[in-house]
This record gives C-alpha cells, structure tokens and sequence, in this order.
C-alpha cells in the first residue's frame, strides 16, 4: 500500500501520509509536493470509498486512518453522500510547478466538484 518512500523512515512516513488525509478531509484542498499529494489521492479516494458504504466495519476502517475524528465523520456525512452517485476517482491533483527553495514538484489536491 505505501509504494513510495519518500525519503522518509517507515513510521515517520505513515504518519505523515495519516495527518496529510486528515487535513485534505478537513480543508478539502492542500498544497503539497507532487509525490505526496499521490499517495494521499490513494488514501482519501479509499476513505470515501469506506464512508459510502457506511457500515461499523468501513467505520473502524477508516478510523485506521484519519487521526481527526471531525474529519471521520466528515467522511461519513458529508463526502460520503456528496459523491454518493460518482463510481470514483473523488480527488484531483494539479501540478503547480517547482518550489522555489529545492525545486521540489509542487501540487494541489482536491476534491472534485
């Protein structure tokens, strides 16, 4: 499930992936750079995914990983019916060009519509 490293030691980049879903849930649009914001379009296309199915189970699932518990019920109220028709492919990820300290590949991920 975590394919990329992202330079990054194992834990510290699983909490990191978790806070970045948490946010993009809460704000519905983040600012990151281009490898991240494609891991997390992974995690919250899934976290949708288990907020329409609406069960106890998809719950726990998905409390595995969102570390915000407004941002769970979020999931389970608001995007969960928002995209209630749509078979997938909730979020978007728009390249924005390179950062200007490192020249790291930045982008922004968003929910559609």
């Amino acid at each position: 499930m975590w394919e990329r490293k992202l330079g990054r030691p194992t834990a510290h980049r699983i909490s990191m992936l978790k806070g970045l879903v948490s946010e993009l849930i809460l704000k519905e649009k983040i600012t990151t750079t281009y490898e991240k914001a494609k891991e997390v379009q992974k995690l919250a296309d899934k976290m949708v995914t288990f907020g329409k199915k609406g069960t106890l189970a998809s719950r726990r699932q998905a409390n595995r990983y969102i570390t915000i518990e407004d941002a769970l019920t979020k999931v389970f109220d608001t995007l969960a019916p928002r995209f209630a028709e749509r078979p997938g492919g909730y979020t978007r990820v728009i390249k924005l060009g390179k950062r200007r300290g490192d020249a790291a590949e930045m982008a922004v991920i968003e929910f559609v519509e």
